[in-house]
């Protein structure tokens, strides 16, 4: 098979396995079986146990005693806040909300790098921005869940803060992924995440009750670490060796959609006006943000 197809094929699945991921996910929070906290500490602790021993196999690489703070920080934004407040607002939120929400994260790398590493934003990208922060308001304003439980104002709002926690380690690790191997960089990511999670989830991995999991929640459990962490971050550096970050990014429209009609089929979402309206505003702004200008100054 080409080695384009082959990249191709690995970037689908990274967004499949994201957008499955909102239903499962919530599933298992919001029928009691582990609360988000805990469900972030064993989400990376079992991807971290899978990501060495994979290194068994890989050749070594030795990291600079310098870069270990930078490992830190990186793990801080792109490990432990991004995955808190992810899970925390998803319990809160519809699986297609979250999905169209987690999409500006385009838009607010753009602006982190305008003033941070000194991009150029052009009037184009100014208007993707202001539609696709137009689209998020809509979803969060006037969205509504059929879950008593639910909050969508508040559950939104951390999906958003989740989505500028990731945008913060992009920028963050602009550098290191140069540096070193994805799969070195993974590992020290994921192993200083686990420390820094985990006095905010042992408490409630203390409080999981293993003979109330029925197959399913076992299932839902393992697809989360394995598939849509684990699987996704293997996927990912191997889409990265063949096809530009921009071919990538433009993948990400896909992640709403696989997430809506997954939840929809499941019974667990359902699409309407509004929805419908907010996600348009986003797609267009991401579009226009992503989009590169035939003429560079």
């Amino acid at each position: 098979m080409h080695k384009r197809t082959v990249a191709l094929i690995a970037v689908f699945l990274v967004q499949l396995l994201y957008g499955l991921n909102f239903t499962f996910a919530k599933f298992v929070m919001n029928e009691g079986y582990i609360k988000p906290f805990g469900f972030v500490l064993l989400r990376i602790f079992g991807a971290t146990i899978l990501f060495w021993i994979l290194d068994a196999f890989m050749p070594k690489e030795k990291i600079d005693t310098k870069d270990f703070k930078t490992f830190v920080i990186a793990a801080f934004f792109g490990v432990a806040t991004n995955m808190l407040l992810f899970f925390s607002g998803l319990e809160l939120t519809t699986p297609i909300h979250a999905a169209v929400i987690m999409i500006t994260t385009p838009i607010i790398i753009l602006i982190f790098s305008a003033f941070f590493l000194k991009e150029r934003i052009t009037g184009l990208k100014v208007t993707g921005i202001l539609l696709g922060f137009a689209g998020a308001l809509v979803l969060s304003i006037y969205g509504k869940s059929a879950r008593v439980g639910d909050n969508i104002f508040l559950g939104n709002l951390m999906v958003f803060a989740n989505a500028v926690s990731y945008s913060v380690y992009i920028i963050i690790i602009k550098k290191l992924t140069e540096k070193y191997h994805p799969f070195t960089f993974i590992k020290w990511l994921f192993l200083f995440g686990f420390f820094i999670v985990l006095p905010f989830g042992y408490q409630e991995v203390q409080e999981i009750q293993l003979a109330t999991f029925s197959p399913y929640v076992y299932f839902s459990v393992g697809f989360v670490i394995i598939g849509a962490t684990f699987g996704t971050y293997l996927l990912n550096p191997l889409a990265l060796r063949t096809l530009k970050a921009s071919t990538i990014g433009t993948f990400i429209y896909l992640q709403p959609v696989i997430a809506g009609v997954f939840a929809i089929l499941m019974g667990v979402d359902s699409l309407n006006a509004v929805k419908i309206v907010a996600m348009l505003l986003i797609f267009s702004g991401v579009y226009l943000v992503s989009k590169t200008p035939k003429l560079q100054d």
